[in-house]
C-alpha cells in the first residue's frame, strides 16, 4: 500500500506518523509546502516532494493566502501522477485540505486538527464555505478527540472517526528507581510558549503554592519554547518565583521522555478550546506520573478525573494551585495517579495500535 501524506514535514506527530506507516511495511510520500528543517525521512524511505518555496505567512488562514494553495494544485497533481499512491491523508482540513479537495484524487482522507475547524471556519462565511467544501470532497473524515469530532459534524454531515494520537510506552515509561532520594518536589509542563496554552495560569498557581509553604522544596520546570518565553520568564520574576523556576527553551523531541521524568505532578492548563488533544498529557501519564488539567477541548477526555489526573476549571490559578496542593501533600496519591495513568494509556492510546486502527481505515477505503 502507499500512502501520500499532505502534511507538514517539520510536524512532529506527522512525522511520527510517517515513521509508524513505514514500520508496519506501507511505502510513505510526504507533499510539504514548508522545506524541512533536517533529514529524517531518508533512513526510512519516504520520498518527499517540496513543490515551492513559500514567503512567511503562508499559513495564515486569510482567504488571500489559500488563493496562492491553487498555485499548487497542478504540482500535486503532477506528484500523485508519479507517486501513484493508493490513498491521499490530508493533515489539516483547511490548508493542505483545499490542496487534496482540488486535486480531484480518491480515495481522500482528511484528518482535522484544532484550530482548522474551531477557529478558521469562524473568520467568514467563505472560511466556513471553504471548510464545509473540503471536508464534503473527503472520503473519510478524521479526528483525534471526540470533542472536534463533534465541532467538526457542524461542518459535514460524513461519519467522523476517532484516530487517536497513541503513545510508545516502551519509550515513555517511568525510570527505574535508582536509590537516590529525590530533594525537590518538581511541578512542571512540556508545552509550546503560546497563549493558548495557559502556561501563565501555571506559574500563578505554582506562586500561590511557593509563597503559601515556603518550607517545601518547590521547583518550576517549564519546557518549551515560543514568543511568549520572555513574558513568561518576568512574570516569574514579578511572581517571586524565578530563583526555583527552570525555563529549558526547545528541547529535542529525544529528551522530553527525560524531561517528563524529573517532574513529580505534569499539568497542562490551555484556555482554548482548539487544544483537542493532550499527546503531552499521555506521555507524562505514560512515564508514571500524576497529571492536573485543565477543563477545555480535548484535555479532559485523556484523563479520568480523581483517577489518573485531576481536572480544573479554566483560568482558574486559585483551584489548580488546590489541585496541585492536593496532590504535594499525598505522596500515595501521587503513586496511585501514575500508575493508573500509565495503565490507562496502555490500554486505551498504546501507539501501535493506534497506527492500526489508522491501517484499517485506509484498508476499508481501498477495499472498497
Amino acid at each position: 500500500m502507499k500512502i501520500l501524506l499532505l502534511t507538514d514535514i517539520n510536524s512532529a506527530h506527522s512525522r511520527k506518523w510517517a515513521k509508524g506507516l513505514t514500520d508496519r511495511g506501507i511505502r510513505v510520500g510526504i507533499f510539504s509546502i514548508s522545506s524541512p528543517t533536517e533529514d529524517w525521512y531518508t533512513p526510512f524511505s519516504i520520498e518527499v516532494f517540496i513543490p515551492v518555496k513559500f514567503k512567511p505567512g503562508v499559513f495564515s488562514s486569510g482567504i488571500f493566502y489559500k488563493i496562492k494553495y491553487l498555485k499548487l494544485v497542478h504540482n500535486l497533481r503532477k506528484v500523485i501522477r508519479a507517486f501513484n499512491p493508493d490513498i491521499l491523508h490530508a493533515h489539516y482540513a483547511s490548508s493542505y485540505g483545499l490542496l487534496a479537495a482540488l486535486s480531484g484524487f480518491h480515495p481522500l482522507v482528511t484528518s482535522v486538527w484544532g484550530s482548522d475547524v474551531y477557529d478558521f471556519p469562524k473568520e467568514s462565511i467563505l472560511h466556513k464555505a471553504l471548510l464545509k467544501f473540503n471536508l464534503k470532497q473527503s472520503d473519510q473524515v478524521l479526528s483525534t478527540s471526540k470533542v472536534m469530532a463533534s465541532e467538526t459534524s457542524h461542518y459535514t454531515k460524513k461519519d467522523i472517526l476517532v484516530t487517536p494520537f497513541g503513545i510508545n510506552t516502551s519509550e515513555f515509561r517511568p525510570e527505574p528507581d535508582t536509590g537516590n532520594i529525590k530533594q525537590d518536589l518538581v511541578i512542571g509542563t512540556i508545552k509550546t510558549l503560546e497563549k493558548k496554552y495557559g502556561v501563565a495560569y501555571l506559574l500563578r498557581a505554582f506562586s500561590i503554592l511557593f509563597h503559601k509553604h515556603p518550607d517545601i522544596p518547590l521547583k518550576l520546570l517549564i519546557v518549551g519554547t515560543g514568543s511568549l518565553q520572555k513574558e513568561l520568564i518576568n512574570l516569574a520574576v514579578t511572581l517571586g518565583i524565578a530563583g526555583v523556576t527552570e525555563f529549558t527553551g526547545a528541547v529535542p523531541f529525544a529528551e522530553v521522555v527525560r524531561y517528563h521524568n524529573r517532574l513529580d505532578i505534569y499539568v497542562a492548563v490551555s484556555i482554548d478550546p482548539s487544544e483537542s488533544f493532550g499527546v503531552a498529557i499521555l506521555e507524562a501519564s505514560a512515564c508514571g506520573k500524576p497529571v492536573v488539567v485543565s477543563n477545555i477541548g480535548g484535555l479532559p477526555e485523556v484523563v479520568i478525573d480523581g483517577k489518573t489526573g485531576i481536572v480544573v476549571p479554566v483560568k482558574d490559578a486559585e483551584k489548580t494551585a488546590a489541585a496541585l496542593e492536593k496532590l504535594l501533600f499525598d505522596p500515595g496519591l501521587r503513586q496511585s495517579m501514575g500508575k493508573k495513568g500509565r495503565s490507562h494509556v496502555q490500554e486505551n492510546y498504546e501507539w501501535n495500535d493506534c497506527v492500526q486502527q489508522m491501517i484499517t481505515v485506509y484498508e476499508d477505503l481501498t477495499s472498497k
